[in-house]
């Protein structure tokens, strides 16, 4: 696994450089939002909350990877002072972000219409779980709420047992962090044309739905149309679903098309082979999944893998967190890297001429308060004083 410095005083890398982002602190898919713009090179400034700055400062790295790539600043965004020094911040931004409840942006004064009308060109992302409108926007709720009401969690689940989330995976970072950052870099490239600037409405319930088009479209073919976990994708066909092996550990098997099935039958030596029709008969998918499951009982999961892992049978271990980093897969492709003395995902996807990467670690509240002041066009007299008044922190 390769090791990286803190890069803080080196140049910004990535295709994003010349973007420059403004993020009001949240928690999740805005944070992750951030954190992909980071990672490709956008200047990300955080303004945290004045009375989050820990009393002493921990040392060592900031634990929390999802915040990695851009400096804080901590703001008291309740006070006129640190209201209007937000406002100064936007004028010379491209995007902010904000993760709150439809309205409160609004009223601190640091909403839509405040921003764009210091900032014409300013794309202001919204995160919320379910939108700016509708008759549940103003509800609280959570990653699980809002892939139950898309459809998506009913899908995910073995046969007759409960739906299982899969993490928060897909309505707070696939369907909500994904989206707005897509959203807010396809609203740049607008604005850069037009001169206006504009609001991205990023809901996760929105994004959760648009994650599930694909099942849509096999169900409008008729392909998916049992209970959930009878399905081709969702464990119950025998050639995708997890299988124990003897010692406690799992292999993964996606072996959907026929030729891939064909060279897992002939690698592993499974001997209940039925002809690729029957294979695809839904009828026989318990038979053969207790047929699979016996045989994959009978040696070690890496025992499997030496036999099968290498090859297109679509045969793989099923690692753990500590395991995952260090597989040789992974590990050529540097997909993990320890980055100011941290485990964490190196930054995706790749880009040949401008490659992104980890540009700094995550900061703490305010860590870059003065610097930040600075960079705006205060002098010394100028941040004494609101740090005397709480503004700053």
């Amino acid at each position: 696994m390769p090791i990286e410095n803190d890069h803080a005083s080196a140049p910004p890398s990535g295709p994003l450089t010349s973007l420059r982002v403004i993020e009001l602190a949240g928690i999740g898919p805005g944070p992750f939002a951030a954190m992909m713009l980071a990672d490709m090179g956008a200047t990300v400034i955080r303004i945290d909350r004045a009375d989050a700055v820990p009393a002493t400062r921990p040392t060592g790295a900031h634990p929390d990877v999802l915040n990695r790539g851009r400096r804080s600043i901590a703001v008291d965004l309740k006070s006129d002072a640190g209201r209007d020094l937000v406002l100064d911040l936007v004028e010379t931004a491209d995007i902010l972000i904000e993760g709150y409840r439809p309205g409160v942006t609004e009223r601190l004064g640091l909403g839509p219409a405040d921003c764009l009308a210091r900032n014409a060109r300013l794309v202001y992302g919204r995160m919320t779980g379910w939108g700016q409108t509708g008759p549940m926007s103003q509800f609280a709720g959570h990653d699980i709420n809002y892939i139950a009401l898309t459809g998506a969690l009913h899908a995910v689940g073995r046969a007759g047992e409960r739906p299982v989330p899969p993490l928060n995976l897909v309505g707070d970072f696939g369907g909500g962090g994904l989206m707005l950052a897509f959203g807010m870099v396809s609203a740049v490239l607008e604005a850069r044309l037009s001169g206006r600037g504009q609001v991205v409405d990023a809901a996760m319930v929105d994004g959760a739905s648009v994650l599930t088009t694909a099942i849509h479209g096999l169900r409008n073919r008729g392909i998916w149309g049992r209970p959930h976990g009878e399905n081709l994708l969702d464990t119950g066909a025998p050639f995708y679903e997890v299988y124990e092996c003897a010692d406690g550990k799992y292999v993964a098997v996606g072996a959907i098309e026929p030729q891939f099935y064909a060279e897992l039958v002939r690698l592993t030596g499974f001997e209940g082979d039925p002809d690729d029709a029957d294979r695809m008969n839904s009828g026989s998918w318990q038979s053969a999944k207790k047929q699979w499951a016996d045989l994959f009982a009978t040696r070690t999961r890496d025992e499997w893998i030496e036999l099968g892992g290498s090859s297109d049978a679509c045969l793989a271990p099923v690692l753990d967190w500590d395991e995952a980093p260090n597989h040789p897969h992974l590990a050529a492709r540097e997909t993990y890297v320890e980055h100011a003395g941290v485990v964490q995902p190196a930054p995706a996807p790749r880009f040949a001429e401008t490659p992104g990467r980890i540009q700094r670690p995550a900061p703490y509240p305010g860590d870059h308060t003065d610097e930040i002041l600075q960079e705006a066009g205060l002098g010394d007299e100028a941040v004494r004083r609101l740090r005397q008044a709480g503004t700053v922190r």
